[in-house]
């Protein structure tokens, strides 16, 4: 009997790793989450059982501890278990806190990695989160962060000059806009929304970080911060001279 906590990638089917595909179409269970795309769920085994547990945002929904718990008693009576999760499981997705549940209830455990939407969807709009001469790195946090635990150093990632990549921010994108640019983040800084990453109806906002969120932003969206989303402007309306000078400076520190 083994849970196998599965990444379905960013939401094309296409972008499914191969032993993901297999696992679905041997599942006894499923466990889906909101954002994993159809044509992936129609790759299912017919005779298996289908839980959605899907978290909409505004809506009532299931608790992380009853997930846990439906995922522990479907592993103690049933061969091969999935837990379906979009992106991949370990990244925001609570993925290691159903494996720890798993782990208590001595039900073995197999995480099979998935293509994060942190990387793919800004890829997928042309915009490389690292660049050479640009952006040395990049810093992938969540805005859906309890308040009250998040330790997230918004003026460390303001001075790295790392490209910040932000998951689940559609409804904080000014409160985070505001935040990089009072911890020294110019105006200017290029800026990119990607709604519907890699899925049907995707679009791409690029622009400045005083911007960013005027107009309001769809969930599911990613935003990237930084000059590498200046290569969003065939979709957007930044001016993408300012990237030049940019890169000049970025030279110049050197």
């Amino acid at each position: 009997m083994t849970v196998h906590l599965v990444g379905a990638g960013p939401g094309d089917v296409e972008l499914l790793t191969l032993k993901a595909a297999r696992l679905l179409a041997a599942a006894d269970a499923v466990v889906v989450d909101r954002l994993v795309g159809p044509e992936i769920l129609d790759l299912i085994s017919p005779g298996a059982e289908r839980y959605d547990v899907g978290k909409t945002p505004g809506r009532p929904g299931p608790t992380q501890g009853q997930i846990n718990d439906l995922i522990v008693a479907l592993g103690q009576r049933l061969d091969t278990v999935v837990r379906l999760k979009g992106g991949d499981p370990y990244i925001f997705g609570r993925g290691i806190e159903e494996a720890d549940a798993c782990r208590a209830a001595a039900i073995d455990v197999e995480v099979v990695p998935g293509i994060t939407s942190a990387i793919a969807g800004p890829a997928a709009a042309g915009i490389s989160v690292t660049e050479r001469h640009v952006s040395s790195g990049c810093c992938i946090v969540t805005a859906h962060q309890d308040p009250k635990s998040d330790t997230t150093n918004w003026q460390a990632l303001a001075d790295s000059g790392l490209t910040v990549v932000v998951l689940m921010g559609a409804r904080r994108a000014v409160s985070i806009a505001a935040t990089l640019m009072a911890a020294g983040r110019p105006a200017a800084t290029p800026s990119a929304v990607i709604t519907n990453a890699a899925r049907d109806g995707e679009t791409v906002w690029a622009g400045r970080l005083d911007q960013l969120g005027v107009e309001p932003v769809a969930s599911p969206s990613i935003l990237v911060i930084g000059p590498v989303a200046a290569r969003a402007v065939a979709t957007g309306e930044f001016d993408p001279t300012v990237l030049d000078g940019l890169r000049d400076r970025h030279l110049a520190s050197q």
